[in-house]
């Protein structure tokens, strides 16, 4: 957890999908997770986070439904959503705060 802590606290946004292997939106969220941090590149880090593997970072951030995008930005939440999420509106939502 320190070193996600590290990561999200820079100025660079940090793009996080949480998902579960069982969820099957989860499932169809990852082609579009993947082509926006294709078409974002450097300029965002991008993480995917397994719900069940890390449930304190669950309950840390109240994460009640997955998939769930996030975007961190100097440590701070700037945008979180639930459900599948078009890649072109994950690339304009990071946009938002470049």
């Amino acid at each position: 957890m320190s070193k996600f802590n590290e990561i999200i606290a820079d100025e660079k946004p940090t793009l996080v999908d949480v998902y579960a292997t069982w969820c099957g939106p989860c499932k169809a969220m990852a082609p579009q997770f993947e082509q926006a941090k294709e078409t974002l590149g450097d300029a965002v880090t991008a993480l995917k986070i397994d719900m069940d593997k890390n449930p304190a970072f669950a309950s840390r951030y109240g994460i009640r439904s997955v998939p769930t995008l996030m975007l961190f930005k100097n440590g701070k939440v700037v945008w979180q959503q639930s459900g599948v999420i078009p890649a072109n509106e994950l690339v304009a939502q990071s946009k938002n705060f470049m």
